[in-house]
Parts: structure tokens; C-alpha cells; sequence
């Protein structure tokens, strides 16, 4: 099979969306795929990767979106991606996270004819509310709404983005989850060592893991700082650190981690909190699940799959902050539950390894190929176009 992948984000940017773009490429290649990714280029003095797992990486220029400079905004010419993917001839495009240059390369797929699989990945537009532009929200809604309506199926990892899709008239939706390496992220990993560095012996350490960033939340953990015999450690970096770091004093911040250092301190953690409200799935909590560690987390967006509440964590209903100092203060007074949750995480990442999840991207190519060759004959043998694209 041949696979356009448009990526609104790529190496070097590091965030859900690239990693999971990642191991999904890593997959590809192991199948013997013929991949092109489509991408923005990176900033002035960032490495280009022009190839990564046998997939070749075109770029487009692309400038910082203001205000949040990690991520670049790439728009070329609708003609200039007809081109690129004429010559390569994909079988499938495949959009992910698409929104600005997704925008244009669903209007190439339509013109070519060529099935597209559109990935739902970033609730952008409530992000608008958080960024005190909320006059913006139904603009960015619609330009959710028409880039998966004119995509030939959509994809959405976790139920409660998959109802937002279908909430908004999009009509072939499936749920694709997010995977996780269970041997990187394992109990195995908790170091004693680590914890002495961050915490006194007796704490339970109590911890986040993300980037500060406005949308994340992370001021919300203030409600935590003054609970008995709890080390609150936030892990990562962002462009709120500094607002962050004023809000929670009593915290201990080691900056953004990666690898083996990301992997240690994520096991040696007692309990997990994931604040944030917009995550369409949320992959530290998977991530912390696999390491054996309880989670907390809002009743909103990807964490209703992850929790079951109770069983392998909390989740506490969104805004409630005395909800979740309540939850986070239950598991630190209490090791035997504690333990008991951290063991039902770990089993409730069996079933989510990279391979498995990835295994079903295969099929969702076939189907969408399928359904467009149904919408050709239909609109006898003309491309089916769901809705206009402007050029």
C-alpha cells in the first residue's frame, strides 16, 4: 500500500500527536509500506528529518503560530499538494490532526479522487477559551467540521471524541486509541534512588507530567499543595512555567524529562493527576497506567476510557477541584488501595500496545478505500465531494 501522511506537526516538534505519528510510521515500515509525510518545515536552526523509518519527508515552509511558537503553521498552494501527491500515487492520505495544512490537502485528495483518513486529535477550537479568544470558537468548529466531512472516514481515539465528531454531522467515525510500550513504561523502572532526589522517604509523591501550557490546567494542582505527607513533582516544560512554578511553590519541578530519565520518574510516582480538560485522549495517563500508578484525572475527553473509576483511579467531574484533592488525598492515605489500583492500571494497558492499536489502522485504510470506490459509483464515477473546499 501506498500512504500520503499529512502531518500538521512532525519531528522536531515533540507532542501526542508526533509521537503517535511516530510509532505508527515505525509500524508501516515493518509491514513494507511506501510512506510520504507531508510536513511543515521546522524553525530557523531546528534539524529537518528528511526521512524517518524509510518514510520520505517533504516540507513545506511554515511560520510559529503567535503566542504558542512550538507549533508552526504550514498553507501551501492546494495545486502544489495536488502535485506532490499525483506523483507519488497513494492508494490512501492520511491527515493527521489535520487543520491548517490538512485544510488544503483534503482539498487535494478531493480533487484527485484519492480516499482520505482524517485523524481527530487536538480539540483546537476550545483551546480559543483558554487563549481568551472565544469569539474565534465557531470558526474553528466549522473548519473541525468541514475538513472531516469532506474526509472519506474519520478517526477519533477515544468515545468522547468520537461523539464530538458525530455531535457535529460527521457520519463515518471510528474510534482509533492511542498505544503504549509496557515495557517501557513499567513497574520495573521505580528507583528508589530517584525518588530521594524529589521527595523525603515517608512522602507519597504525587505527581503531573506534561506540558505547562494554558490549556493543560496545571495551577489547578495548587488545591494539592498543603495535604499531609504528599511531595507534589511536576514534570515538564512549557510556556507557563513561570506562572506555574509562582503558583505552586511547595512543588518540585524537574523540567521536561525524556527516555530513561521520563520512564524512572514516571514509575517512581505514587499517585498521578492529569488536569487538563481538552485532551481528546491523553497519553500520560496510559502511560502512568502501564507504570502501575493510579491516576486522577477530570470526567472529560480521552480519561472517560482510560479510568474506570474507582477500580484503576478517579475521575472527578470537571471545574471540581475539592473533588479532586478529595480523590488525591484517599490514595495517598491509603498504600494497601493504592497498590491494588496501581495493579489493575497496569492490566488495563494489556490490551493497548502500539502493534495492536497500529494493526487497526490498516484495515481503516482499507475501508476508507472501499467507501470511496462506493461514492464514486454512486455519483457515478465522479469524485464525491461533501463539501465544498476552498482553494
Amino acid at each position: 500500500m501506498r500512504i500520503a501522511v499529512v502531518a500538521e506537526s512532525f519531528l522536531p516538534q515533540a507532542n501526542g500527536v508526533t509521537v503517535t505519528l511516530l510509532r505508527l510510521l515505525e509500524y508501516l515500515d515493518v509491514r513494507g509500506e511506501d510512506v510520504l509525510v507531508l510536513a511543515p518545515a521546522p524553525g530557523r536552526g531546528e534539524h529537518a528529518v528528511a526521512e524517518y523509518a524509510g518514510a520520505t519527508v517533504r516540507r513545506y515552509r511554515a511560520v510559529p503560530l503567535p503566542g504558542y511558537a512550538e507549533m508552526r503553521l504550514s498553507n501551501p498552494r492546494v495545486r502544489t499538494l495536488e502535485e506532490h501527491l499525483r506523483y507519488f500515487g497513494p492508494d490512501v492520505v492520511h491527515l493527521a490532526a489535520p487543520f491548517v495544512l490538512g485544510w488544503q490537502a483534503i482539498g487535494a485528495a478531493q480533487s484527485l479522487g484519492l480516499p482520505s483518513v482524517a485523524v481527530y486529535q487536538t480539540e483546537v477550537p476550545s483551546y480559543a477559551k483558554r487563549y481568551k479568544v472565544r469569539q474565534i470558537e465557531p470558526l474553528l468548529w466549522r473548519r473541525i467540521e468541514d475538513i472531516h466531512k469532506s474526509a472519506t472516514l474519520s478517526l477519533a481515539p477515544s468515545s468522547y471524541a468520537c461523539r464530538q465528531l458525530i455531535d457535529r454531522g460527521v457520519h463515518r467515525v471510528a474510534v482509533w486509541p492511542h498505544g503504549v510500550d509496557r515495557d517501557q513504561f513499567s513497574p520495573v523502572h521505580r528507583d528508589d534512588a530517584l525518588r530521594a532526589t524529589v521527595a523525603r522517604g515517608d512522602e507519597v509523591v504525587v505527581g503531573y507530567v506534561g506540558r505547562l501550557a494554558r490549556e493543560k490546567q496545571v495551577e489547578d494542582l495548587a488545591v494539592l499543595q498543603n495535604l499531609p505527607g504528599v511531595r507534589l513533582v511536576v514534570v515538564g516544560d512549557g510556556p507557563r512555567r513561570d506562572q506555574v512554578m509562582r503558583a505552586l511553590p511547595n512543588a518540585t519541578f524537574t523540567g521536561r524529562l525524556e527516555g530513561a530519565d521520563l520512564t524512572r520518574m514516571m514509575a517512581s510516582l505514587d499517585v498521578f493527576v492529569h488536569t487538563g480538560e481538552m485532551d481528546t485522549f491523553a497519553q500520560t495517563i496510559q502511560e502512568a497506567q502501564a507504570c502501575g500508578v493510579p491516576a486522577v484525572a477530570p470526567a472529560r475527553g480521552g480519561p472517560i476510557d482510560l479510568i474506570a473509576d474507582g477500580q484503576n483511579g478517579f475521575l472527578y467531574p470537571p471545574g471540581d477541584l475539592i473533588a479532586m484533592r478529595r480523590a488525591v488525598a484517599t490514595l495517598a492515605a491509603d498504600p494497601v488501595r493504592r497498590t491494588m489500583m496501581g495493579l489493575a492500571a497496569r492490566e488495563s494497558t494489556a490490551p493497548r500496545t502500539w502493534d495492536a492499536v497500529n494493526a487497526e489502522v490498516t484495515q481503516h485504510y482499507a475501508n476508507a478505500i472501499e467507501f470511496a470506490a462506493r461514492d464514486r459509483i454512486a455519483s457515478g464515477g465522479r469524485p464525491m465531494r461533501r463539501r465544498l473546499i476552498t482553494r
